[in-house]
């Protein structure tokens, strides 16, 4: 499909929702909290009796098929080229081409079939981890099954008894290190109140890839990479929801470290972990939940408030990326820089992705005289145009300048702007379906 013909398509979504403004539009909104809009979202796209979706941003569902009662899914461990932010890939391991893999979703009460297939270099097997299912599913090499030898293949099948938000992971710790985690969401039989009109998914993980290398090292514990969703920030995609809706946030961590999420201007609760749903004596107002190795933590809140809110880990070096290796076979040394040399990588760094550089954010002229200069002076990276996608449509120039690390954020929009967002999306699938099918 010709960009003439695809800037046609998206110029009339735009137009036709009424999108143009809408930075305007959004900084025109009253602060104050506004009433709640009519839960129609939980039902918009959902058949009734049906679950609320959850969604993984930068990630996709696995498909199934039925065989008689049972939900039958074809998971495959194979290597996988990850590109975790626009000038850095790296050789990981994962599921179906994807790192993290895809996300399982089921009811609760479902029979499930995983007919899993080896195609890594090495034997693995599948945990899954939370599920109370048979000794025989449990994925344990040796002592629950034979490990699965490569080019070999597998079958676990268990009936899903529980709720909640649990998750499927290689059992060899190099192999979580390597990337080998996805969500195995098991939605209740009876849907949880309050109701929630977005669920969202995130995965935290970090990753230990030496200069000028693409092999995360495993046996290694200090990380210069974080990802949400198998990307780092600003390649990260904004979540949105809309104006006095509630939102549903799943964050699940298979790392080293544990991470304390942070939500900008709102108060949320944790409602569940891996093992379900909290009893709701338990809630209580927070705006940053510790979520530890192989724990998920599930907050909800309300969307009360419009505008572009951070969601980060709010460890001061997981909010940002190794600053050793981003130029490849050059070294940026933050400690040993001036205005001059900063301008000169940025800008070699920009020629290769490419995009356009911005300048840094303002310094005092004596800068370089004062101890301790510079810190976070030349560390801004705005490449807004890189990362361009439709949830990213609106927000402020050079928004993308100070993203990095696990960081992502959720745009609340009122109405007419959220409606524009899901029309470019719309757009956007359109558009790729139609390229898609002149390719072959």
């Amino acid at each position: 499909m010709s960009g003439t013909r695809r800037r046609f398509f998206q110029d009339a979504a735009i137009f036709g929702a009424g999108l143009l403004g809408m930075s305007e539009s959004l900084q025109a909104q009253n602060e104050k909290p506004m009433p709640r809009h009519p839960r129609e979202a939980h039902h918009e796209h959902t058949p009734p009796g049906a679950f609320l979706p959850m969604m993984t941003p930068d990630l996709a569902d696995l498909a199934h098929e039925m065989d008689g009662g049972v939900k039958v899914f074809h998971l495959v461990a194979e290597p996988v080229k990850k590109k975790i932010a626009p000038f850095k890939t790296i050789d990981a391991w994962g599921y179906n081409g994807s790192c993290p893999g895809p996300t399982i979703q089921v009811h609760q009460g479902d029979r499930v079939r995983v007919i899993f297939e080896n195609r890594l270099p090495e034997s693995t097997s599948l945990h899954w981890h939370g599920l109370e299912i048979p000794i025989e599913q449990d994925g344990v090499p040796y002592i629950s099954q034979k490990p699965v030898a490569p080019g070999e293949k597998y079958v676990y099948e268990f009936t899903v008894h529980q709720e909640g938000t649990f998750f499927y992971h290689a059992h060899s710790a190099m192999q979580e290190m390597m990337g080998q985690i996805g969500f195995f969401v098991a939605h209740p039989e009876k849907d949880y109140k309050p109701r929630v009109d977005h669920d969202y998914g995130l995965i935290l993980q970090e990753w230990a890839v030496l200069p000028s290398n693409t092999v995360p090292n495993t046996a290694a514990m200090e990380f210069n990479w974080l990802t949400f969703n198998g990307v780092s920030a600003p390649m990260t995609t904004p979540l949105f929801a809309r104006l006095g809706s509630r939102v549903r946030l799943r964050i699940l961590n298979l790392g080293m470290d544990h991470h304390p999420v942070h939500l900008h201007g709102h108060q949320f609760v944790v409602t569940g972990t891996e093992g379900g749903r909290a009893p709701e004596s338990t809630w209580c107002p927070m705006n940053t939940v510790l979520v530890g190795v192989a724990q998920a933590r599930v907050v909800e809140f309300e969307a009360k408030y419009p505008g572009a809110w951070m969601i980060h880990c709010h460890l001061p070096h997981h909010m940002m990326n190794s600053m050793m290796d981003l130029l490849r076979d050059r070294q940026i040394q933050t400690a040993d820089q001036t205005d001059v040399k900063a301008l000169s990588q940025m800008e070699s760094l920009a020629r290769s992705v490419p995009f356009q550089h911005v300048h840094h954010a303002p310094i005092a002229q004596d800068a370089e005289g004062v101890p301790g200069f510079p810190q976070d002076a030349f560390m801004e990276m705005g490449m807004d145009e890189v990362v361009e996608k439709p949830e990213t449509y609106g927000l402020p120039k050079n928004w993308s300048a100070g993203m990095m690390g696990m960081m992502t954020m959720i745009r609340v929009l009122p109405d007419k702007e959220y409606d524009a967002i899901v029309a470019r999306k719309k757009v956007g699938s359109l558009s790729r379906q139609e390229e898609h099918q002149h390719e072959s």
